[in-house]
């Protein structure tokens, strides 16, 4: 059953899915208080606890410590309730690149009992009308450098009330920032039950109508008391770096709520390049990174120019599936484990991982505590030590859909059906093969992309590449690979070494009977390779 709420406006609790319909929540461990403020946990109760004077944001040539956070956000929630009217339940959309000014925002409009939606700066205005209709949003808070979509989102939209700029720079001189100059730096947070909607988090790979999954304020603060203190074991004195937006729920976890849940320290890029990581790195000592398989690529080649990565004590790989070179390349060279791990939009963050004392190549660890993991054959029933099969999971999070009949695809008699491909072994270490639509069956052979892509990734002469599978009359599909050389020329005599390689490698019948080189490859603002793209 639900507990209490604080919000006057219901939509999001009218729009949850049927509760016959929800996954099963393993909550054992994980207990807070009828009422409780996410946001309010990750600020005010932070400086109360002795940190204010802690740096909490390094971002745009300025820190910010915990209590200026706290002062700060409390500013903008009196504005968000005194001027714009905003109340409980309201959906707040905000519209920013990474930077503190996004984070304050979003805390700001968590402590008013706001549900809000973080998104990407550059989605369009027939991409935010989206947003906006599906989750019938009535304030937008933007970025003053992108507002002219959200403005032409606005000019005709049934739902959105009211487009507030800010400053995404350091300079606050926008009106929400000239707004808060005035505000008092004490703020009542809106006592929100634990079950009220805090977060939509619309889901990257969506096509069509999109999907707004539901996050609860109990399920900010579950995502750091579990992987975030079980696994990255975050103290005060880490500093976080990561290229994910922080629209993505990957990205708002890694960079936002697991350093200000611990009194750590997050450092914002609005431009996370692998080459803008390495700087921040050094300059500040980062401890803990989150970013792509690819950019870590790009991180270690950088390496041997002297680059000094020392002070990382966490490498989490997420996103794509970590090829094992990566994986013994960064064991090599830092003598530290690369912790790769499985989230989803819909489970809130990491659920699966490796860990600093448990980890191996090649695999993507044990559920982290609190979760349950299993595979499942196609009817339903366990698959067997070694079977590829579909990966179902359940835990504290799991998938509310907001008013969306693909509910019931993704939840199954209380496991959460991620999409993706996943064997277990004998000691219960779990091994990605692929997303369910993108295993390549060849003749009869069920072929996993990603170990292909790994096997090409060996050889010295690749620097990127993505496996696809391509109709083929006499054996259904083929493998392709799509590869973007590191040396060498791109031509048939390499591609004949690529494919006896592969041959060496794995299982011969596995390898890409065509290959096709290219400058590049299509890629998500999170660094995630866009298959579909290659595809079509």
């Amino acid at each position: 059953m639900l507990g209490p709420s604080a919000h006057t406006d219901t939509f999001s609790r009218d729009n949850l899915p049927p509760q016959d319909q929800w996954p099963d929540f393993l909550l054992a461990g994980f207990a807070y208080s009828d009422h409780v403020n996410a946001a309010y946990e990750l600020t005010d109760a932070m400086v109360a606890k002795g940190f204010g004077d802690h740096t909490a944001l390094i971002g745009n040539g300025r820190q910010r410590t915990y209590k200026e956070l706290s002062d700060w956000t409390n500013r903008l929630a009196h504005v968000l309730v005194d001027d714009l009217g905003v109340e409980p339940g309201n959906r707040v959309l905000i519209r920013s690149a990474n930077n503190p000014a996004m984070v304050a925002c979003w805390l700001a409009a968590t402590k008013v009992g706001a549900v809000v939606v973080n998104t990407m700066p550059m989605l369009r205005a027939a991409e935010l009308t989206k947003t906006v209709d599906k989750a019938e949003i009535q304030f937008a808070l933007c970025d003053t450098r992108l507002i002219d979509e959200m403005q032409s989102c606005a000019s005709d939209s049934r739902f959105l009330q009211r487009v507030v700029g800010f400053d995404g720079t350091s300079n606050h001189d926008a009106e929400l920032d000239r707004l808060a100059l005035e505000k008092p730096v004490q703020f009542d947070c809106v006592k929100t039950g634990r079950d009220d909607v805090a977060l939509l988090g619309f889901t990257s790979g969506s096509t069509g109508e999109p999907k707004a999954t539901m996050h609860f304020h109990r399920d900010i603060l579950i995502i750091a008391d579990s992987y975030a203190r079980e696994v990255l074991q975050v103290v005060p004195e880490d500093v976080f770096v990561g290229s994910p937006p922080l629209a993505f729920t990957f990205g708002l976890g890694g960079l936002a709520v697991f350093p200000l849940r611990f009194g750590a320290t997050a450092t914002l890029l609005e431009q996370a390049s692998p080459a803008g990581m390495i700087e921040i790195i050094e300059k500040y000592k980062a401890t803990v990174c989150f970013t792509a398989p690819t950019a870590y690529r790009v991180m270690l080649q950088a390496m041997d120019d002297g680059v000094d990565l020392s002070s990382l004590r966490a490498a989490v790989s997420a996103g794509e599936t970590l090829p094992q070179p990566i994986y013994d390349e960064w064991i090599s060279k830092t003598g530290k484990p690369m912790l790769d791990g499985i989230g989803a939009t819909e489970m809130l963050h990491i659920f699966i991982s490796n860990r600093f004392d448990d980890h191996r190549p090649a695999s993507t660890g044990r559920p982290v505590t609190g979760y349950e993991a299993k595979v499942l054959n196609p009817d339903g029933t366990e698959a067997a030590v070694g079977d590829i099969g579909r990966l179902a999971v359940r835990g504290p999070t799991g998938c509310r859909y907001l008013n969306d009949k693909r509910q019931a695809g993704y939840v199954t008699d209380g496991w959460n059906i991620t999409g993706d491909s996943f064997h277990r072994d004998a000691e219960g270490y779990f091994h990605f093969s692929a997303r369910n639509d993108d295993m390549i069956i060849s003749a009869g052979y069920n072929i996993a992309g990603p170990e292909v892509e790994a096997a090409l990734l060996a050889h010295e002469a690749v620097a990127e590449c993505a496996v696809i599978g391509v109709p083929d009359a006499e054996r259904g599909h083929i493998v392709q690979a799509h590869v973007v050389l590191a040396s060498g020329t791109a031509d048939d005599a390499m591609r004949e070494a690529l494919q006896a390689h592969v041959k060496s490698m794995i299982a011969p019948y596995k390898y890409p009977r065509s290959i096709r080189f290219c400058d590049g490859l299509p890629k998500t603002a999170t660094g995630k390779i866009q298959r579909f793209r290659l595809k079509s």
